[in-house]
């Protein structure tokens, strides 16, 4: 085994800054599987589990896109609530982000499909 306190050459900045490194990637993953519950794969083959990772990292990137864009400070397992709530309510979504809690507009009503 090969640790990264045994690189002698390295400075103690250097391997604090790949710990934190690790660390934020452990806590992405995390955020993946509180948020977007995957807790069984519609394939089991290996392609099939990896499209289905991906499209769970793509899906919270644009979630961590759009609440660095909003003027509200939202918490990630906010806005994926608030999504699946609003998903098929016709809104303005830029609106939607900055102030979700309008007080002077009545929430928005659910499209009608017949």
């Amino acid at each position: 085994m090969v640790f990264l306190t045994n690189q002698m050459s390295w400075t103690a900045k250097t391997i604090a800054d790949l710990y934190r490194s690790r660390w934020d990637i452990e806590c992405f993953f995390k955020q993946i599987n509180k948020s977007l519950r995957i807790k069984s794969f519609v394939g089991t083959n290996y392609n099939a589990v990896l499209i289905q990772v991906w499209t769970a990292m793509i899906a919270i990137l644009l979630l961590k896109y759009l609440i660095n864009r909003a003027k509200y400070s939202w918490n990630l397992s906010n806005l994926v609530t608030m999504i699946r709530v609003y998903f098929f309510s016709k809104l303005d979504m830029r609106e939607f982000l900055d102030r979700p809690f309008r007080s002077d507009k009545p929430p928005p009503e659910a499209l009608s499909l017949f």
